[in-house]
């Protein structure tokens, strides 16, 4: 199984980023849960956003109504779009999936929010 994040990038507080994640190697279809995490400096690394199906996500709370989470089983890619950015949300941001009870993460993507 790899996971290949992409997207981060340097943003003004009030704007907007998009991450999109790579899976391959793995059964997609069977909408295993697919997670974002994220790690500022200094912080542990926390649960963003979980999806299991368009019906089925979940959000940490901070980030509840500005950030989404999306996938697209066919081509077998989990999508973070994220709006309204606020310094606090500056981090390394990595993508996971706990498949047939392993951790895979990805190679995380930076996400830096700062005028």
């Amino acid at each position: 199984v790899q996971l290949q994040a992409s997207g981060g990038g340097l943003v003004q507080p009030g704007g907007s980023l998009s991450l999109s994640c790579a899976a391959s190697g793995m059964n997609f279809k069977l909408n295993t849960p697919m997670d974002w995490y994220r790690q500022a400096p200094g912080k542990e690394r926390e649960l963003v956003a979980t999806i299991r199906s368009p019906d089925n996500r979940q959000y940490t709370d901070s980030v509840k109504g500005r950030f989404t989470i999306s996938r697209d089983n066919i081509r077998r890619r989990v999508g973070l779009q994220m709006n309204d950015l606020t310094p606090e949300d500056t981090a390394v941001y990595y993508c996971h999936s706990a498949y047939y009870g392993r951790d895979f993460w990805g190679q995380g993507t930076q996400v830096t929010v700062s005028s």
